[in-house]
């Protein structure tokens, strides 16, 4: 059983800090990095190689890196991790300084760092319940969902540092902002969670496996975690088709900075989630989020302007903030600490593995599909294509409506189901109570025999 020892927002904000530092230096380098990538080759199927390279190896890592995090001191894994993607970062710096930087140099720093990060996010996520006071959870959660606000503001910010200091100042800014988080890290101490005793540690693998019965055996749970999983696929064909669709009406520079808008509606969402009142459910916070993100989405279909547009990325990043923070916060609060690194990696596994799924199925669907379907002469020419328009691109709006149709029936049919509008009920807290942890830890031997 754990021993907690109470904690002040202090040290909390400490190591947020650093680690928001670090999220935006990792987005300055990936977004100048494809961009480089792109000017090189003029291949978009490369450019997108990148973003595979970026989400596979940590996502099936994902079981592996929770079991570690849950035996290993969850401080140490990260300031590892960040070190170690620190000197992935200055090996790249070193390869452009000399011009020896070739494209599978890209793909091999970022399937790194995607090791490291498979890692890094269970130690970082499980860390935060240890830091954060019980009365402070939904704050917490809600700083730490900044983090995608960080992303969305790197290409903005990283066109401007692309033109100044270019690419090698770029990297050397990532580099500086992971030893940001080193030293944030070096400063604070972590409360220690008790060892299991040798003689009941498992094998790491049947561990890994742990993190599955544990979310299979609370159907609450599990319901919460697929429907995680079909909003990242559909929410991964609209990112796809996004910019295809908007360089049809708008430039590139005015797309990043209506990206760069959506950091403002990642802000919002945050703030909601930190200030999400006790007496609402936190589902309805996943679900509702879902609601308008599919609404937007299907605005900017029916309405392909850069008006629609900037709203739909607002309100979808919004959305994206409440709807990862409200579920962060279910699992956070209704998963056992000692165990929280497998569940959360496991979890976090069997939600993003849908997204590299999506970049392929959209790009197929786009091309092959529906772009021929709303051609001049193509079939739908003569019925949709007198609504909606024919012709190139419009393929792509149709898919994106379709795609908006998805998410709003799947969130409505979603709360018609029991066991996932009522998981904050059926499933106790774990933190900071006695007895529901000894419950807990009764039920985890229940299923482990």
């Amino acid at each position: 059983m754990e021993q907690r020892t109470a904690q002040s927002m202090g040290v909390f904000i400490v190591v947020w800090l650093g680690q928001l530092l670090s999220l935006l230096g990792s987005g300055l380098t990936s977004f100048v990095l494809g961009i480089w990538v792109y000017q090189q080759t003029g291949s978009i199927t490369q450019f997108a190689l990148i973003s595979m390279f970026a989400h596979l190896p940590s996502i099936l890592l994902f079981p592996l890196a929770g079991v570690l995090v849950d035996r290993w001191n969850r401080r140490w894994v990260m300031l590892v991790c960040d070190t170690g993607s620190g000197l992935t970062m200055l090996v790249i710096a070193y390869l452009v300084v000399n011009e020896h930087l070739a494209v599978w140099h890209i793909y091999g720093a970022v399937a790194i760092n995607s090791i490291f990060n498979s890692c890094h996010w269970p130690a970082y996520t499980a860390a935060a319940t240890l830091l954060l006071p019980k009365k402070y959870l939904s704050r917490g959660t809600g700083m730490m969902q900044l983090g995608d606000a960080s992303r969305l503001v790197a290409p903005l910010l990283g066109g401007v540092l692309l033109d100044t200091i270019q690419l090698r100042g770029v990297i050397l800014v990532d580099f500086i902002t992971f030893a940001i988080a080193f030293v944030t890290l070096v400063l604070v101490r972590f409360p220690q969670v008790k060892a299991v005793p040798p003689s009941t540690k498992r094998a790491v693998l049947q561990e890994a496996v742990y993190g599955w019965t544990y979310i299979r055996e609370r159907v609450g749970l599990l319901a919460l975690v697929l429907f995680m999983a079909s909003a990242n696929f559909l929410l991964g064909v609209v990112e796809i088709l996004a910019t295809p669709m908007a360089l049809s009406f708008t430039s590139p520079a005015t797309l990043g900075t209506i990206f760069s808008i959506g950091s403002i509606g990642i802000l919002a969402g945050s703030l909601l989630v930190s200030h999400w009142s006790i007496r609402i459910k936190l589902v309805y916070g996943v679900l509702a989020s879902q609601v308008f993100t599919g609404l937007s989405v299907l605005m900017v279909g029916f309405h392909p302007t850069v008006i629609t547009l900037t709203i739909a990325i607002f309100v979808s990043s919004c959305s994206l903030a409440t709807t990862n923070g409200c579920s962060q916060l279910i699992l956070r609060k209704k998963v056992a600490i000692k165990v929280q690194g497998r569940v959360f990696a496991f979890s976090r596994t069997l939600s993003d593995v849908t997204i590299p799924l999506a970049f392929g199925v959209a790009g197929f669907l786009a091309d092959q599909i529906f772009e021929p379907l709303m051609a001049n002469n193509g079939l739908l020419a003569p019925t949709l294509g007198k609504v909606i328009g024919v012709g190139t691109g419009q393929g792509i709006r149709l898919l994106i409506m379709i795609v908006g149709c998805l998410t709003v029936f799947i969130s409505i049919y979603a709360w018609q189901y029991p066991r996932l509008t009522s998981v904050e009920k059926e499933l106790p807290d774990t933190i900071d109570l006695k007895d529901s942890e000894d419950s807990e830890e009764h039920t985890d031997k229940k299923i482990l025999q």
